[in-house]
């Protein structure tokens, strides 16, 4: 389980979201998107800075803003009709890491959007895609691969990691 493991990327303080603080696809609602300073103060580069509806990445851990790049830009414009950053406002979208993005001549983790799927069916018990879950739970000690193609509240999480550990 790396939940409970520290990322190196930890160490390097960053005041904007990276793949160090996302553990699986995670569904943020974009609040607004602003042109503004790079707050490192490693550069005078203005960024696409995304902010978001939600105040937590986790219970307890702040949510920090994200700087969209080139391709994630491109994204957005895909996502919402527009190139105009004013317009990219409050557009839910899933957020995740891509451990081979190209940064100069080094592959690296980095953060990707894509658009939220509001149509993603819900999980329900008894059908084989509950067994498999449960299979995804005990394999992968959490539950992230099989939240980013259904939806699964909160009360079947919890049953599904209870059943997973009877059985």
């Amino acid at each position: 389980m790396s939940e409970n493991k520290t990322h190196y990327r930890e160490a390097f303080d960053s005041p904007y979201l990276s793949s160090a603080d996302i553990t699986g696809p995670t569904v943020l609602t974009i609040k607004r998107v602003r042109l503004e300073s790079d707050q490192t103060k490693k550069t005078k580069d203005l960024f696409n800075t995304a902010h978001f509806v939600e105040k937590e990445i986790r219970p307890g851990e702040t949510l920090k803003p994200m700087i969209l790049n080139a391709g994630n830009s491109r994204t957005m414009k895909k996502i919402t009709g527009s190139p105009f950053i004013e317009d990219w406002n409050n557009v839910p979208v899933t957020i995740y890491v891509d451990p081979a993005v190209r940064f100069g001549n080094s592959t690296v983790e980095g953060l990707r959007i894509k658009p939220e799927m509001a149509t993603r069916p819900s999980l329900t018990p008894g059908t084989a895609q509950w067994d498999n879950a449960i299979a995804a739970y005990r394999r992968d000690g959490n539950l992230e691969a099989v939240k980013a193609r259904v939806n699964v509240s909160p009360e079947n999480e919890a049953r599904i990691i209870a059943e997973a550990a009877i059985q």
